[in-house]
């Protein structure tokens, strides 16, 4: 069974899911922020503290899975394949997702292109990471509680806070400044620390279940075929809207064809399965659920 998509697909069907749209990728982008507004709107418009309490927990699980919807964005627009618009990517990616979470996106590019050129290979940026999964479950629930109780987002605040530079940080400081003038604006300037409680409490243990879902749970880290060395992530709506936006599940696909912008994942992910691509080859992981299974050993 081969593992190039052209010896299943024609070239005319992969240039159908290659295609790049301004127009959906601004939609895309525009879905996100409007979700984001919505988190932060719920605990304001509460008319009472029970209900602002309830609604501030719905928040911030939405928070922080756009926190890592805006990182499939500038992951998509640094590989130039978001927009169609050369310059809409750099903006968008460098100066708004990016400023948002406070990652450069030119210094992610180079980070990341390398682990495509190496996914499957001991020089892999991630094959470590990777590695260290499955876990013992002492070590996978010492993992958990740090996730949950902040400690791994103060550890990367403190890592953020030391390298620190004006302007290498100005997408950041600029993003930051216009979020805080916009809720105050509204009359909730303290809505904006749901931000950074939702980057503490909830994107840390978020970002973990995508990378595990992604190569650590995947049969062979050190194949050469992505169908080995990575895997995907099928989903429900719930897990969706607040694990995995943005078809950033569709990780396997993404390997096999980078091109790909992540509005087309899923048609790319049908079209490959429908032909027979993927074999018998258990490549996939059915909802996060399932992926919290195969990341721990067995007692």
């Amino acid at each position: 069974m081969s593992d190039r998509v052209l010896d299943t697909l024609s070239r005319e069907e992969l240039d159908s899911v290659l295609t790049r749209s301004d127009l959906r990728a601004a939609g895309m982008v525009i879905s996100n922020f409007a979700i984001i507004a919505l988190a932060f709107a719920l605990p304001v418009l509460m008319p009472d503290p029970l209900t602002m309490v309830l609604a501030a927990v719905v928040s911030l699980l939405l928070l922080g899975g756009r926190q890592l919807g805006l990182a499939v964005i500038y992951h998509d627009c640094a590989h130039s394949v978001f927009f169609k618009t050369r310059w809409l990517n750099d903006l968008v990616g460098h100066w708004i997702c990016g400023g948002l979470v406070n990652t450069s996106m030119y210094a992610y590019r180079t980070y990341h292109l390398k682990h495509h050129r190496f996914a499957g290979t001991t020089d892999d940026p991630d094959l470590q990471l990777a590695l260290s999964y499955p876990a013992s479950r002492q070590s996978f629930r010492r993992k958990v509680i740090r996730d949950l109780t902040g400690q791994t987002g103060l550890k990367s605040l403190k890592a953020q806070l030391r390298s620190f530079k004006i302007k290498r940080n100005a997408p950041f400081v600029l993003t930051h400044v216009l979020l805080f003038a916009v809720l105050a604006a509204a009359g909730a300037w303290w809505a904006y620390f749901l931000w950074w409680l939702a980057y503490l409490f909830v994107y840390q243990m978020i970002t973990r279940m995508r990378f595990m879902g992604e190569h650590g749970v995947a049969l062979d880290r050190l194949s050469d075929d992505a169908r080995e060395n990575t895997s995907t992530t099928l989903v429900s709506w719930w897990e969706r809207t607040f694990i995995a936006p943005n078809y950033v599940n569709f990780h396997l696909e993404h390997h096999l064809q980078a091109g790909v912008p992540c509005y087309n994942l899923t048609r790319f992910h049908r079209m490959l399965r429908e032909r027979g691509f993927f074999g018998d080859k258990a490549c996939f992981s059915n909802g996060y659920v399932d992926v919290l299974r195969k990341a721990q050993l067995p007692a």
